[in-house]
């Protein structure tokens, strides 16, 4: 999905172009490029007026003169060519950065931020070696979150959570390490094999006033950058394609992914997850909301994906004492 999470947010950086130096260039070409948008999202102006430029320098001698001393006007100030050496060398990334992520930078939530939908969900990774399960419950629980999904429980603290949160949801339902809590009854629980070993995903059915829900739980397999071996995400990525593969099967047209995939969405080996669902953050999010580490979060690799929804608003909660900060997002069905 990495080309559709791109699609989303370069909505805010196609207008970008048109009143930059590059933007009025283009109109010295023809109508049909400067009115597809796309070659300047790609690049592809500023690239020939690279290309222009190196040639102009390097081939002044065979510019001719029979028109106007167009050559000799060339030589007269040919040193100054190369002001446009740095000029393009900075807005040629720049344009592929703002395709990329220019949407992020600015709100697109419905409303005012955190505006609410009919369901409202929360997720959050909360280590195993949290010092203040309880807290950290009741901390997320005060985001209002109709549904709040869990990652990382030791099996020990499970009672802690459960007591911190049984007076505002309900229902709820863990399976191995991963849990939801509902303020809706819910059914058709059940474990859902990524290839871990033990359990580390579920899914269940929430059934929302509005119509019923499937909401997918996932703590995918951690990854690390290692010198001798690189960037070793093997086994997350083969548990991404178990869990594309489920979610494939599923027979609800509503469906929300919640969790820690450990990758972002730019990731290409998320794919068959990724190409099926939409980021609730790059829908309907402020900013990049990254989401980890809490101490200084870099990446946004905690998820809200749906499927038959529309997103209204996402954001990132409070930290919390774990290395994860917790998202939030609201869904209309």
């Amino acid at each position: 999905m990495a080309q559709a999470y791109t699609a989303e947010t370069g909505n805010g950086a196609a207008g970008t172009h048109t009143g930059s130096f590059a933007g009025r260039l283009g109109g010295l070409l023809p109508a049909r490029w400067r009115e597809d948008r796309g070659i300047w999202r790609r690049g592809v102006v500023l690239a020939l007026f690279a290309v222009l430029i190196a040639l102009l320098m390097a081939l002044h001698s065979r510019i001719p003169n029979r028109i106007g001393n167009l050559g000799s006007l060339t030589e007269t100030f040919l040193p100054w060519l190369g002001i446009f050496v740095p000029l393009i060398a900075v807005l040629l990334p720049l344009v592929v950065w703002l395709d990329l992520f220019g949407g992020l930078l600015t709100g697109k939530s419905a409303a005012a931020a955190h505006d609410r939908g009919d369901l409202t969900v929360a997720t959050h990774n909360v280590n195993a070696d949290n010092p203040d399960p309880a807290g950290t419950a009741k901390d997320v629980a005060a985001s209002g979150a109709d549904v709040l999904a869990l990652q990382e429980l030791p099996a020990g603290q499970v009672a802690a959570y459960e007591e911190a949160l049984s007076g505002a949801y309900r229902h709820h339902a863990v399976e191995g390490t991963v849990g939801v809590w509902s303020k809706y009854p819910l059914t058709g629980t059940a474990p859902v094999d990524i290839g871990m070993g033990w359990v580390r995903a579920m899914r269940t059915t929430v059934e929302v006033p509005g119509g019923d829900v499937a909401v997918y739980v996932a703590h995918m397999p951690s990854v690390r950058v290692k010198l001798n071996a690189g960037f070793t995400a093997n086994q997350r990525d083969d548990s991404a394609d178990a869990l594309g593969e489920a979610i494939a099967r599923e027979r609800e047209d509503r469906i929300v992914l919640l969790g820690d995939l450990n990758g972002t969405m730019n990731d290409r080996s998320l794919n068959a997850v990724t190409s099926q669902m939409r980021s609730t953050q790059g829908a309907a999010g402020d900013g990049f909301g990254f989401s980890w580490p809490a101490a200084f979060p870099m990446a946004r690799i905690d998820q809200i994906m749906v499927r038959g929804v529309e997103p209204v608003s996402s954001w990132t909660l409070p930290r919390t004492p774990s290395d994860h900060l917790p998202i939030a997002a609201s869904v209309t069905l």
